[in-house]
């Protein structure tokens, strides 16, 4: 889907995903010290909010501006300093080139792409992880086609941990966790179902940066 497709996706909805952040975003961050945070397909902003009201400072990306419009708007619902950490900026992941080593925290939470792409975008996103700093990679596990629901459908833009790793191999990151993960949601006639989720965790070696 294209950033216009998008758009029209978000414009129909209040919101596509929900208010609450990631459950893995939030199981691996929790205990970190707050400081900048770089949200690449942030969306509507759900986990750029979560952090921002934990004193991260973030700078939320994506490429439909609908769901940014929509991000602000939450944002509006905050006190001013959480609205005051969190910046929102218009970019195609495909191009976008954050700032070099200037993230102690980035987040890449269901970027589905083909691989050639998704390895171009780990990529920047792992230069733009700061030394200390954490990059955190989630999505639909190539094992959600059969084992899981929802998602993607195209086996060619999921992934598993593996290919996360051969996709950052040689970046100059300590891989902390690395792992395919299951979660409830809701199913069709009352029942639970599950999804099959990719869960890679890295760390750039060096000291974290203080505030």
């Amino acid at each position: 889907m294209d950033s216009r497709a998008w758009d029209e996706r978000y414009a129909a909805a209040g919101t596509v995903w929900g208010e609450e952040p990631n459950r893995w975003v939030v199981r691996e961050t929790e205990g970190l010290m707050p400081g900048r945070a770089l949200d690449l397909a942030a969306g509507e902003g759900r986990n750029a909010l979560w952090l921002a009201a934990r004193g991260w400072r973030v700078t939320a990306v994506d490429f439909s501006a609908v769901a940014l419009e929509h991000g602000r708007r939450l944002a509006e619902r905050q006190p001013e300093q959480i609205r005051d950490r969190l910046t929102w900026v218009l970019a195609d992941l495909t191009g976008h080139r954050p700032e070099a080593g200037a993230f102690d925290l980035v987040l890449v939470v269901h970027l589905h792409l083909p691989a050639g792409e998704r390895r171009e975008v780990l990529r920047r996103a792992a230069a733009a992880t700061a030394p200390g700093g954490v990059l955190l990679v989630v999505g639909h596990d190539s094992a959600n086609l059969t084992e899981g629901v929802g998602g993607p459908q195209d086996p060619g833009v999921l992934f598993t941990p593996g290919d996360v790793l051969a996709d950052l191999a040689g970046q100059g990151l300590e891989t902390v966790r690395a792992e395919k993960l299951r979660h409830p949601v809701a199913g069709t006639g009352g029942g639970t179902a599950h999804a099959v989720d990719a869960l890679v965790r890295l760390r750039r070696p060096g000291a974290a940066r203080q505030g």
